[in-house]
């Protein structure tokens, strides 16, 4: 099967800091096209790109991004776990141990790759995060889990 490759420097689009995809018209508004650039989200050892494989050939967009390309999108609250879904649809257990902060904003990793939380992840967590001076904690299980700055 044939494979197509782009590099990074001759994508027609990129990633913001925030997860918004843009091209030279601007910011992309249609949301099937959103969802689409997030769910072809891959990695391997050249950064992010993005994949789709079609009958004859497989075609790989390596793109350039702010910070990182993998955000959690979303927060869902299982009783006590605490489920994270990101921008790629994966869906990941928060770990406390995984947890950061970087530049007053909260990571985690998947994958070993670093993961933003969006503005709205973390309204959502809001509650169960804690600044004290200039340390970071989050409760989770009725357990206060100490959040490095990094």
């Amino acid at each position: 099967m044939k494979e197509i490759v782009i590099p990074r420097e001759k994508a027609v689009f990129r990633l913001d800091a925030e997860g918004r995809w843009h091209n030279v018209h601007g910011r992309f508004e249609h949301k099937k096209i959103i969802d689409y650039f997030h769910a072809s989200i891959r990695w391997d050892e050249d950064g992010f790109f993005l994949f789709q494989e079609r009958e004859d050939c497989r075609e790989k967009v390596y793109f350039p991004y702010a910070d990182t390309a993998l955000f959690v999108f979303e927060v869902d609250f299982e009783g006590e776990e605490i489920r994270l879904i990101l921008n790629t649809g994966v869906r990941i257990p928060m770990v406390p141990e995984d947890l950061y902060v970087k530049g007053d904003r909260l990571y985690t990793r998947h994958d070993g790759q670093p993961v933003k939380f969006s503005e709205h992840c973390l309204m959502a967590l809001a509650d169960r995060l804690i600044v004290d001076g200039e340390r970071y904690a989050i409760r989770i299980g009725g357990e206060r889990h100490s959040i490095p700055e990094i």
